[in-house]
């Protein structure tokens, strides 16, 4: 899903970026090892970005989720909001990094249901959690705890709809484009 007006801000690089802008790129450079295109764009505001690293690094390693339920949460959330870019990068993450099977993968990618019981449960809340702004039904929840979940990590999925909003938001603004490294997983919103 793109915005229909695209903003024309042109992409910063550690090179280009002065100022916070430029500390933000170094930090995400020592984070993530180089300048996605979506980093690149969204360091126009280096408070989007900076708050995007810090809510995005809280979340990988204090959210008691594993990687994979991590990637589930990240995908379902990006594939409600319909963000080409980071349903791309993040199935490239799921599939080569963070050990989702495929078919789990592809099945969130798809709007199937997910094969795995658990990981259905979590990628439903999540899904439940974006669509209704926060305001699940007890049986949302209900059924979200008894896959094996806590209440704490419904906070947690609170932080990755943030995290995400933040990305999705702006790589609709930016219409930003996959980097060549996630170009294997790119996916069309089918909506």
């Amino acid at each position: 899903m793109l915005a229909e007006y695209k903003l024309t801000l042109p992409p910063q690089s550690p090179e280009t970026a002065e100022g916070s802008a430029k500390a933000v790129l170094d930090k995400a450079l020592k984070q993530v090892g180089f300048i996605p295109n979506m980093y690149a764009n969204m360091v126009h505001s280096p408070g989007v970005l900076n708050t995007y690293l810090d809510g995005y690094a809280a979340f990988r390693q204090d959210s008691g989720f594993t990687p994979a339920e991590q990637e589930v949460v990240f995908l379902a959330i990006s594939r409600e909001n319909g963000c080409e870019y980071c349903v791309g990068a993040h199935s490239l993450i799921a599939d080569k990094f963070s050990g989702v099977p495929v078919e789990v993968t592809d099945a969130i990618r798809d709007g199937r249901p997910i094969p795995d019981a658990r990981l259905r449960a979590l990628a439903e809340f999540t899904r439940t959690m974006v669509a209704s702004r926060g305001l699940p039904r007890r049986k949302d929840v209900d059924a979200f705890l008894a896959a094996g979940y806590t209440e704490r990590q419904i906070l947690e999925i609170v932080l990755a709809i943030a995290v995400k909003t933040l990305s999705n938001y702006s790589n609709h603004l930016f219409h930003t484009q996959l980097d060549a490294k996630f170009a294997e997983r790119r996916w069309t919103d089918p909506r």
